[in-house]
Order: C-alpha cells, then structure tokens, then sequence
C-alpha cells in the first residue's frame, strides 16, 4: 500500500522533537510521498531541509493569511528565488482566513504575536501568489476559513491558475460552492478530523465528490482525528498543551475514508496515487 499526504507541515516546531522518529514510522507504513507546506520565510528553510533529508517530502512554499501581516518585504522575491530554485516545489500554503478577523478569541495561543491583516491585504498576497503559480506551473495549495465567497469570485473571475489545477485542503466549506470550484480545476483533500461527529456535512460532501478529484491530508501537527481512530501518538509538550497530530494517522483516515465511500481501501489508494501524482505531475 503506497500513501500520499497531500498536506502536512513536518518541519512544525512541535514535531521536531520527535522529527526522525516520526519520518522513520512514516516510510514503514508505506508514505510514498508527502507535501510539506511552509506558512512564511521563517520556516521555509526548515521544509528546505527535510525534503534534502528525505526524498519522499515534496517541499511548499507560501504565506499564510496567519502570516501576512507579519511578513517583512521581500517576501514575494523569496518565494519566486525558491520556486526557480527548486523545480519540484509547490506553492502552499495560501489562502484567505476570515475567522482570525470575526471569531478567534483575542488570547487564543495559536495567533500570540501575530498581526491579523484584514481581508483585503490577506487577497492581496493570495493573488500575487497565485499569479506565481501560474507562472512557474506549480500547483497551489489553498486554505479556507469563513471567506468562501470571496475565494469563489477571486478563483472564477479575477486569478491565473496553473493548468493542473489547485488544491483546497482540508476542505470543509459550504457544499453549494463545489461544483463552481469543480469547474475551475479543484481538488479536495479529505482530513481525518471530519470524522468527529460534527463534521456531517463536510463527510457527506467527500461522499459525492467525484473519485478523481479527491485525496487525503493529515495536516499533522493540527488536525487531530478523533480519538478512537488513532493508532499512533505522540507526548504532549512538557510545558502543557494539547499533543501533536502524529502524521502517520494518515493511514486510519485513508481507511475511514474508504469507508465513507463504499470501497476498498486498495481501490482508493489506487484511485488518491492517480490522482496526487496528476495533480503534482509526478
């Protein structure tokens, strides 16, 4: 059995404890490869350096809209270098986040010292992205959180977009927008998170979506499936707080989704490898 991750940040500050532990376990369960999405310049070294390590880590680079109000300049002409540099790479991971402007609480630890830059400056940065994946033919991976219209009007109406297509990871938006980000070369990665029992909406979408535009994501250190699905653990962090996702749940959520689907979990992961190295040209 040959895995695909299609999202997963390993260079994360919380799994690098456990970093050649974590890499060991992955290649005995069968990853065969793994997209390792940078957020801004001051990790993309670290994702440099374990796709050097390990052959099976595909390296992204991009700015989070977490990240882009804190971004000193020059952070476009960074990512352009990387992508000349190094023609395997992606583009990832980008996107619009509306839920650090209108929801997240003020103390939450995960946006300690980060400055929320508003909508407009978060779309800014996405299509000056965007504009390089189109440039370069790199696939972009797109997070999404409470800001799908404008995502939907930005991606049918005003961005260049590579031929492959793009990827939503982790999608979990409003099922009406689907067929609009269908036509426009979408592909939906599947996280086992959305098998905690709120996530029925979310699990009834990967049920419909079309095979061949499917695959699955772990986005370990976040992301967590639910207890009782998970086979492998890691220790929480001495000075408290929840423990890392270990990345190699990824083999339960292709299992559960296979479930979800009605197939064998050979016929799926035939059916994500087909669709990964399509998407990723490899």
């Amino acid at each position: 059995m040959r895995y695909y991750d299609a999202h997963v940040h390993l260079q994360d500050p919380s799994l690098a404890p456990h970093g050649p532990a974590v890499c060991e376990q992955l290649s005995r369960i069968g990853v065969a490869e793994a997209v390792c999405n940078g957020t801004s310049p001051t990790d993309w070294d670290a994702v440099t350096a374990l796709a050097r390590q390990h052959p099976w880590i595909r390296p992204a680079y991009g700015l989070h809209p977490w990240q882009v109000g804190n971004a000193a300049d020059g952070w476009l002409d960074q990512l352009s270098a990387l992508l000349q540099a190094i023609p395997s790479a992606t583009i990832g991971e980008i996107g619009l986040d509306r839920w650090i402007l209108d929801s997240a609480r003020p103390d939450d630890p995960r946006l300690t010292g980060l400055a929320r830059a508003p909508l407009e400056t978060q779309e800014a940065a996405l299509v000056a992205q965007l504009e390089l994946a189109a440039r370069f033919d790199r696939v972009p991976t797109l997070h999404c959180l409470q800001a799908w219209d404008r995502l939907e009007t930005l991606l049918t109406r005003q961005a260049s977009l590579p031929p492959a297509g793009f990827l939503l990871h982790a999608f979990a938006g409003p099922p009406e927008k689907v067929a609009a980000f269908l036509d426009r070369g979408a592909f939906f990665s599947f996280n086992g998170n959305f098998l905690a029992p709120k996530h029925t909406r979310t699990r009834d979408v990967f049920a419909r979506l079309p095979l061949e535009r499917i695959l699955v994501e772990t986005d370990a250190p976040s992301m967590p499936l639910p207890e009782s699905y998970r086979k492998y653990t890691l220790p929480a962090p001495p000075g408290g707080g929840p423990a890392p996702h270990h990345p190699a749940n990824l083999e339960a959520t292709y299992a559960a989704l296979a479930e979800l689907r009605g197939m064998s979990i050979t016929a799926l992961a035939e059916a994500v490898e087909e669709n990964f190295r399509r998407l990723f040209k490899r």
